[in-house]
């Protein structure tokens, strides 16, 4: 399985910021588990199958 992280110093995501995980997925195929864009917020929010924005500040509980 392969997960994607990438890392963003903003407080907002948007969709075009998933590109690069888009990309992972679709060359992963199934193997394809999870991908997430860590930013500076504290929302969790939903982009699509098996993609998030994350807030960095959950990596430290």
């Amino acid at each position: 399985m392969i997960a994607g992280i990438e890392v963003k110093a903003s407080a907002t995501v948007k969709a075009g910021d998933f590109g690069g995980l888009r990309a992972l997925a679709e060359a992963c195929g199934d193997r394809f588990a999870f991908g997430v864009v860590l930013y500076d917020n504290t929302d969790v929010v939903p982009f699509g199958d098996k993609l998030a924005a994350v807030p960095l500040s959950s990596m430290w509980g």
